[in-house]
C-alpha cells in the first residue's frame, strides 16, 4: 500500500492535501503488519517508510507535518517492545487523521461564516475545504454567485464547477484563467484553500499570485480559508514542483522549453483574511 500511496501522491492524483495526509497516514499503519525482530529495527522501518512518502512531495505541508507527528510520537516514547511500538503507532495514526479531518471541518465552519447572501466571489483551482465552505453557507440559506478560474493545465477549476453546480443557492460561472482580471471588479471576495503559509508567504497552486495581485490593485478582499496545520513556523522548507510539459502542449517542443510549476508563492501582505480551525 506504501508503494501505490506514493506513487499516487507523486502523480497528484488525489488534489486535496488533507486527503493525501490522511492516506499517507494509513499507508504507514500498514508497517505494523510487518515483522520486525527489535524495537530498532521496526523504528527504522518505520521512518524510512515515512521519508519515503514525504519525498513523495515535498510542498506537501500536512503531509510534512502529520508524518513528523507520528514519527516523532512512537520514537519519543521509547517504547520496550515492537508490540507497544506498534500499538503507539497506530493509536497515533488514528488521532493524527482526527486532528486532520476536525481541522478541516471547523476551517470551512469558520470560513462559512464570511461567505454573506448576495455575494459575489472568485475562486481558484480545487480546494475541497473551500467548497465545504461555500456548501455550508448555501445551506444555511446564502445565495452566492461563484465564479471559478479553470486553473490549466490541469483544468481543476472544471472540477470545482460541477460540485458546485449540484448546491441548492449557488451560481457557478466557469471562466479561463486570463478572465479573472475582468470580472474582479464585480466581486466581493477572493476566496483561497491554502497548500500552506510558510513565514511571509502563501504557497498555492500556480496562479494564485496574479489573482490576489490583480485583486489588490482592485481592491477586492482576499480571504484564505484551510487547516492551522498547513501555517508552518520552522522546520520545513517549501519545495516546488514542475510537473510534466505535456500538459501544457501535447505536441513537441521545438526550438523552446516549456515551464509547468505547480505552485507560486504570495506575499501574505496580500491576503486580508487567513481562515483556520
Amino acid at each position: 500500500m506504501i508503494d501505490e500511496t506514493i506513487e499516487e501522491i507523486r502523480e497528484m492524483q488525489t488534489h486535496s492535501s488533507s486527503v493525501v495526509a490522511i492516506k499517507a497516514a494509513r499507508a504507514i499503519a500498514t508497517i505494523t503488519e510487518r515483522e520486525a525482530a527489535t524495537v530498532e529495527e521496526y523504528i527504522r522501518d518505520l521512518e524510512r517508510n515515512s521519508n519515503a512518502l514525504r519525498r513523495a512531495n515535498s510542498s506537501h505541508a500536512t503531509l510534512y507535518t502529520t508524518q513528523r507527528t507520528i514519527i516523532d510520537t512512537v520514537t519519543e516514547a521509547d517504547p520496550e517492545t515492537v508490540e507497544q511500538a506498534k500499538q503507539l503507532t497506530m493509536e497515533t495514526v488514528e488521532s493524527v487523521i482526527e486532528q486532520v479531518e476536525t481541522a478541516k471541518r471547523h476551517a470551512a465552519e469558520n470560513g462559512a461564516e464570511w461567505l454573506e447572501n448576495g455575494m459575489t466571489i472568485l475562486t481558484h483551482d480545487y480546494s475541497s475545504t473551500v467548497l465545504e465552505a461555500i456548501e455550508l453557507a448555501a445551506s444555511n440559506g446564502v445565495h452566492m454567485t461563484v465564479y471559478v478560474t479553470e486553473a490549466r493545465p490541469r483544468y481543476l477549476g472544471r472540477k470545482t464547477a460541477r460540485v458546485l453546480a449540484a448546491m441548492d443557492r449557488i451560481e457557478p460561472h466557469l471562466i479561463a484563467d486570463s478572465a479573472s482580471g475582468h470580472v474582479l471588479s464585480e466581486c466581493d471576495r477572493v476566496v483561497f484553500g491554502m497548500d500552506c503559509i510558510v513565514g511571509d508567504t502563501l504557497y498555492n497552486r500556480i496562479g494564485t499570485f496574479p489573482i490576489a495581485a490583480t485583486a489588490a490593485q482592485l481592491d477586492v478582499s482576499v480571504m484564505v480559508v484551510g487547516s492551522g496545520a498547513k501555517i508552518i513556523e520552522d522546520g520545513f522548507v517549501f519545495e516546488n514542483e514542475y510537473r510534466s510539459a505535456s500538459e501544457v502542449m501535447r505536441e513537441p517542443a521545438e526550438g523552446f522549453a516549456i515551464e509547468n510549476p505547480a505552485y507560486d508563492a504570495t506575499p501574505v501582505e496580500l491576503v486580508q483574511k487567513v481562515i483556520t480551525d
